[in-house]
């Protein structure tokens, strides 16, 4: 199973809430990219939504964003924008 792929068998139930995690470059702007990547698929993100993490040596960055999703079409195709971004080194 590939970092994209939601387990299959109704493990999740929608709507659910879920953390995204995005890493990439540590920039000035990137938790503000992914935000908007992911607010092209869900435009209600709550207050406190986005959460941001240097790593040890401060070149990289990881953004968790929770959201409610209400399908798995929803997450895919959320994921799938992740990845096909040229910033975003990973996504889980």
């Amino acid at each position: 199973m590939s970092n994209l792929e939601l387990p299959k068998g109704g493990l999740l139930e929608f709507p659910c809430t879920i953390a995204i995690k995005a890493m990439g470059k540590s920039t000035p702007d990137f938790d503000a990219h992914v935000t908007t990547l992911v607010r092209k698929h869900i435009s209600n993100l709550g207050e406190g939504a986005v959460k941001t993490r240097p790593s040890k040596n401060g070149n990289f960055i990881s953004v968790t964003v929770t959201v409610t999703a209400d399908s798995r079409e929803q997450l895919d195709n959320i994921y799938q924008e992740l990845t096909d971004d040229s910033q975003v080194l990973m996504a889980l």
